[in-house]
């Protein structure tokens, strides 16, 4: 008997990913896309995925849509509004992160981002979040496919 399919939400700026994970990492998955951390919140309250692919970097959207307190983001970088932006920007896939998590999302994450030149850094954020995965952007399909397996225990 076959597996059902991996469900999974994207969470992205774009369409990049689901663009090459419904061309290149679709059989045994059905995808859905969320453009934001609420719209990922909101997907994942309706009908909560085994799996969440997450992008890091979030400079397409509209700023109001960025999860984050950018009023403490400016205080920590010493009143400097655009380097509180950019860091927004540059890691609101952690801000995402905690906020699926918060919305009660318990299931495998994986983020769309390279650690391997930051070791220590991933292994703090697995340490306090267990489910978390990470894949690199540029991997490849068979990559890809192996990461999100593992991350569902279908490895």
């Amino acid at each position: 008997m076959n597996a059902p399919p991996v469900d999974i939400v994207v969470v992205e700026d774009g369409d990049e990913y689901i663009t090459n994970l419904t061309t290149f990492v679709s059989e045994g998955m059905q995808y859905r896309q969320a453009k934001s951390g609420m719209q990922a919140c909101q997907l994942i309250a309706q009908r909560a995925p085994a799996l969440v692919y997450l992008d890091m970097r979030f400079d397409r959207i509209p700023e109001e849509e960025l999860l984050g307190d950018i009023v403490q983001l400016t205080a920590r970088f010493n009143g400097d509004v655009s380097r509180a932006r950019r860091f927004q920007q540059d890691n609101q896939g952690l801000f995402v992160l905690r906020a699926v998590r918060d919305a009660g999302f318990a299931g495998a994450v994986i983020l769309s981002y390279d650690f391997s030149a930051e070791e220590r850094r991933f292994a703090a954020l697995k340490a306090r979040d267990p489910g978390l995965h990470y894949c690199p952007d540029y991997a490849d399909a068979n990559t890809i496919r192996a990461t999100i397996l593992e991350a569902v225990g279908r490895a």
